[in-house]
């Protein structure tokens, strides 16, 4: 079967798979299309879902896209296919981030394919962890992971950890102060009780995790004072297994290679047994982003802060049907 020959199922399948990818606040701010006579699948950025107060450079939406063109990577991997990627293949248009072509060969990759069955478990899990230490080999694993997408994973020492806990609540209290940031989390979180929201984006309630009681985390707090419907209370971990995830350069193309490499290092922490999740608000601060930075390190711009660990598996995010996002032509 050559690339020309993808077939309505194929092209579902794959499609679905990507956007498993996560986005921030679960905007799913990506589109495809199939050009049938040039046998390519084309990721776009769809500009009706950015966040502009959150994400006013569109950085964030740049990761949320690169995640979901790793995804179709490792499910075209797992089908059998080689795709070959071309970033921001047209300089007319910032819009198209990425061509994908998908012929067939005998030699898959199979490390990507190996990531496959992480895919459906994925789930940002905001639920307080075990304190219970990451395996060596594992963060290895993590960091070769960043590495082969052209990025840098760090695990910073606990002063370090210590200091960006204290950096996520004075974001938390900037965002406080901000009307217009505030109403725009609360227009793609979900605070009714569960399953009477069906929205296909966004973050539901049940996704939300317990509020925090005792010391800082770095877990988002999507209801940010909002009442949740039988949200609970927990002690979260006090010393978390916290990674930054970073890049050289801070453009599109950047972005792009740092959303893949997110998504591989939260496929390879799955497949590990951890659970993860991400926050990004000391990232939305300029001035708080910068010292995000390990300075042990030499990450010149960290894209993600990355928790990771043993615990309760998170619930899944809704994702908007395959026919909502795939244009075939």
């Amino acid at each position: 079967m050559t690339a020309q020959d993808l077939d309505a199922n194929t092209l579902t399948s794959l499609v679905a798979d990507a956007t498993a990818a996560p986005s921030l606040h679960n905007a799913q701010p990506w589109s495809f299309r199939h050009p049938s006579a040039k046998g390519v699948l084309l990721l776009y950025a769809d500009l009706s879902r950015t966040l502009p107060r959150t994400d006013p450079d569109t950085r964030g939406l740049h990761l949320g896209c690169g995640a979901a063109l790793f995804n179709l990577r490792v499910a075209a991997a797992a089908a059998g296919r080689a795709p070959v990627v071309r970033l921001l293949p047209d300089p007319a248009d910032p819009t198209l981030l990425a061509e994908v072509a998908l012929g067939d060969t005998e030699q898959p990759d199979r490390i990507l394919a190996a990531l496959y069955p992480a895919i459906p478990r994925r789930h940002s899990s905001r639920h307080p962890y075990s304190e219970r230490p990451l395996p060596t080999d594992l963060r290895d694993r993590l960091c070769q992971a960043a590495d082969a997408e052209g990025a840098q994973l760090v695990f910073p020492g606990t002063w370090h950890v210590q200091e960006l806990l204290e950096l996520v609540q004075d974001a938390e209290g900037r965002e406080a102060l901000d009307p217009e940031l505030r109403a725009e989390t609360a227009r793609w979180t979900r605070t009714g009780p569960p399953g009477g929201d069906r929205a296909p984006d966004g973050i539901p309630a049940e996704a939300f995790g317990p509020s925090r009681y005792g010391p800082a985390t770095s877990v988002r707090d999507f209801a940010a004072g909002r009442a949740v419907p039988g949200r609970g209370w927990a002690v979260f971990e006090r010393n978390p297994h916290i990674a930054l995830l970073g890049t050289g350069h801070d453009g599109p193309a950047d972005w792009l290679s740092a959303g893949q490499a997110l998504e591989r290092v939260l496929l390879t922490a799955t497949v590990g047994g951890l659970v993860t999740s991400m926050t990004s608000q000391t990232l939305e601060w300029p001035e708080l982003r910068w010292v995000t930075r390990d300075p042990s390190s030499g990450m010149a711009h960290v894209h993600m802060v990355i928790r990771l660990g043993y615990g309760p598996e998170g619930h899944p995010s809704p994702r908007r049907p395959v026919n909502e996002v795939l244009d075939v032509v």
